[in-house]
């Protein structure tokens, strides 16, 4: 039996990478899942993102481990789409326990330093889109009456600010995972009183096609600060999605019960001073 019978989960950016390997394992600890991602190409973010055939795949994968699933297309910069999505999710599934905001976005070798369409893109989505995260479910999970779990995903740039280069992309990127800090302390602190517990993960690269893909894998190989990017102290370039995942689960368990308002690395080293 898992530690997560009887529970929903909400996992955005579910469709792919490390939001399908976290819903993936999550249900096959015993939760069912809602499943939201955009499933759609932002114009100026310079790789393809997910597509409704990938959030299908994610589905039958957490179908395979016996467990439901709600997949739905939602914007997680859009607080209404996303009220929405969470709202037919517990119409079909119940109220929800467990939240993991894993949506993000990432523009590596835009070289524009005042490039502003690149960097409101990139703030909308891994910091307001993990406001909008927690504010669609937590009155769920306050309604349900026994206390949850909330991971979010921020980074080792959540960290440091290694790597930057003066882009408007890597200042946003960098800023929005710190804001995503901010935010989880910030929860940490006004929900404790309804036993929610509000955390945050750290990883270095993670070996997903938000890196794994033709533009990013060439331009980190063009940048002559490359090597700054990917420093993770032990001799791995990249962490697996499978590393990450097993932090989040952890977190959304029974063992991790009184763990809130932690920043939790999963860098291989990287964000080591």
């Amino acid at each position: 039996m898992g530690d997560l019978i009887d529970t929903v989960a909400v996992v955005t950016g579910a469709a792919r990478g490390q939001g399908r390997s976290h819903a993936v394992q999550l249900a096959a600890e015993g939760a069912d899942i809602i499943a939201i991602d955009r499933c759609a190409d932002i114009d100026s973010i310079p790789y393809p993102l997910a597509s409704r055939e990938d959030l299908d795949e994610t589905a039958r994968l957490v179908e395979a481990q016996g467990r439901r699933v709600v997949p739905v297309v939602a914007d997680v910069r859009d607080l209404d789409a996303l009220q929405a999505a969470v709202r037919s999710g517990v119409e079909a599934l119940g109220e929800i326990d467990i939240v993991v905001a894993n949506a993000g976005v990432v523009a590596i070798g835009l070289k524009d330093p005042i490039d502003t369409q690149v960097y409101r893109d990139i703030v909308d989505t891994n910091l307001n889109g993990v406001w909008h995260t927690i504010a669609a479910t937590v009155p769920s999970i306050i309604r349900k009456g026994r206390g949850g779990s909330i991971i979010l995903t921020s980074s080792a740039q959540g960290l440091v600010g290694r790597g930057g280069d003066g882009s408007a992309a890597m200042f946003a990127y960098a800023a929005a995972k710190h804001g995503v800090v901010g935010l989880m302390r910030s929860a940490a602190n006004a929900y404790a009183a309804h036993s929610i517990r509000v955390n945050t993960v750290h990883p270095s690269g993670v070996a997903t096609p938000m890196i794994l893909n033709e533009h990013t894998m060439r331009m980190i190989a063009e940048q002559p600060n490359a090597p700054a990017l990917s420093a993770n102290l032990m001799p791995v370039p990249v962490v697996e999605s499978e590393d990450v995942t097993n932090v989040v689960v952890f977190l959304a368990s029974p063992k991790a019960r009184y763990i809130t308002g932690a920043a939790l690395p999963v860098d291989a080293g990287h964000a080591v001073m």
